[in-house]
This record gives structure tokens, sequence and C-alpha cells, in this order.
């Protein structure tokens, strides 16, 4: 990571180095802490937020989830954005959100802690590479679970959610593969450790619904509707291990991993095992969309600039 002049902390600009928390800071302890992973795009107008309103209402949700009541509104959050990018001169960048319960009183009902807001923008390229995204990527079946939402809200980025996503993208990596691939306590799939999964076959495409304890993602939404309006028929449905083995493509979406084609499961090829026809033309799309040259799309993004 190549950082950047500024952060946005509680309302103020302040230099990268000095963007620091104690030790005894309660999300540190207890994962009281909710973010978003939010992207900004090179555009001929300049730089444009990706779906900006919604990823900061998503943020404000999952507070709220956890009672961790964002001090400022999706206004303010957006505004904010604006300028962290302005200040840091970022043509194209992720930006990081998170709200948490900071330093105060230990144990684990944190209401007598602030409730902090952080917000840092830097340059970050393919999540998953630039030759997974032209090429595909080797995934395997991960031996942890995904957790079930009745145990805690699937649907809320909270940062102890992703310490089941630690878990299994280590283990897949350390077993020489580039991502993995969750169930759930049903035995079906659910997602990606931050991705949510796209099944085509026979010129039809499913993904799981979040009944599924998949995660209710803006990349997930916005390819979906992409999709439809393609003309290519989609579904919200369960999706087994054998349907998935089976697909004729496969693909990841969300904001980090954007578009990335799955060409292998387990030593298993995936269709031709490369990027398949129809995940190169949402690809294909998606990207003209981020990058503003799809005019139909512009209310998706905020520019930084006018």
């Amino acid at each position: 990571m190549n950082p950047v002049p500024y952060i946005w902390k509680n309302g103020a600009f302040i230099d990268w180095e000095s963007a620091t928390t104690h030790v005894l800071t309660h999300a540190l302890h207890y994962s009281t802490a909710v973010f978003e992973g939010v992207r900004a795009y090179h555009t001929d107008k300049g730089p444009a937020i990706f779906r900006a309103k919604e990823h900061y209402e998503r943020l404000i949700e999952s507070g709220k989830m956890y009672y961790l009541e964002s001090p400022y509104s999706v206004d303010d959050w957006v505004n904010a954005t604006i300028e962290l990018i302005e200040k840091n001169a970022l043509d194209s960048c992720y930006i990081r959100p998170i709200i948490y319960a900071g330093y105060g009183a230990m144990g684990i009902l944190p209401t007598a802690n602030p409730v902090e807001s952080v917000l840092a923008a830097w340059e970050w390229g393919a999540y998953l590479g630039e030759e997974g995204l032209e090429k595909g990527i080797r995934c395997t079946i991960s031996p942890w679970e995904k957790f079930s939402s009745k145990a805690m809200p699937a649907t809320a980025k909270c940062t102890a959610n992703y310490a089941n996503s630690v878990l299994a993208k280590q283990e897949a990596v350390n077993r020489g593969f580039d991502e993995a691939i969750l169930l759930n306590s049903n035995g079906t799939i659910s997602e990606g450790p931050g991705e949510n999964i796209f099944c085509i076959k026979d010129g039809k495409i499913t993904t799981p619904p979040v009944e599924d304890d998949a995660l209710r993602g803006i990349t997930c939404d916005t390819v979906i509707q992409l999709i439809e309006d393609m003309g290519i028929p989609i579904e919200r449905k369960t999706l087994t291990k054998a349907e998935m083995l089976a697909a004729d493509e496969l693909f990841f979406t969300g904001t980090a991993a954007e578009v990335t084609p799955i060409r292998e499961i387990d030593q298993f090829i995936i269709g031709s095992g490369a990027r398949g026809p129809i995940s190169e033309r949402i690809q294909t799309k998606y990207f003209d969309v981020v990058n503003g040259r799809d005019e139909k799309y512009t209310h998706w993004l905020t520019y930084t600039k006018g």
C-alpha cells in the first residue's frame, strides 16, 4: 500500500502517519466495527465514485445493527470522500470508510465508548490480479463453512464477519489457489471470502440469494441489473456444488474483485478453462459503466469535479 497525504477522521483531515488509535480500542478486541469497500474510477470527467450513496447507506445500516450510530449522514460521507480524493490528488482509488467503537471502557458492552468514523483512500489495482481479470482464477472449496445469518447478520459488513473470510482465504492461498468458495450450513454455495458468485449454464445465469448467507453485494446488484438490461436470463436461486462444477462459466463480483472469472475449482476445469464469452461481455459492460463510458448508467457515478 502506498501512503497518501491525508486520512479523514471524525470530520477532520489528518496526516496519514497521524491516523492512529489506542491499543485498547474496543473494536480491536471485540470486532465492534463496520466498514465499506468503495471505488472511484478514472473517467473523461475526472474521478467518479461508483454508487457512493448506496455504499454509505449500507455502512450506516450495518452500524445500526451493532448499535454504532453514525454521527454523519450519507451526504456527509459522500462529501468527505470527494474532498479526500481531491486533497490526495487521486485519479482512481479504493475507498475504505469504517465506523467503530473506540477507546474507553473495556468489556463486551461498548456503551461508554466513543463512536469513531474514519475514511481512507489509496491507489489499488485489480484485487485478484490483472491476469485474473483476463484469464480467470483458480479456486478451492473451503473447509471453513460460511457462518449462518442466525449467528450474526450476514448482510452487515461487520469486521467480525471477515474473520471467517480470512480463514478461508489463508487456507486457499496456502494450498496454492487464488481464492476460496464457501458453502453454507446446508452445503450449498454461499459466496467467496469477499465476493458474490455467478454461475452460467446454457446461456442462463444464477447467483445465490441472501437466504443462502450471501452478502447483499452492491456490485452483485449492479451486475444483475446490467445482465437484465443485456437481455440475459438471470435469477437468484440456491446453487449446489454439483451445479457450480458443471457450469459453462463462473465469475465473482465485488467492489475489490470487480468482475473476475473463475477458470478452475480444485483442479476441476470450468467450461473451457478460460474467461467465457458471456463473462467477458458482462465484464466489458461493467468497466464501461464504472469508467463513465455508458451514458445510461451515469446516475451511478458521483463525480468529484463539478
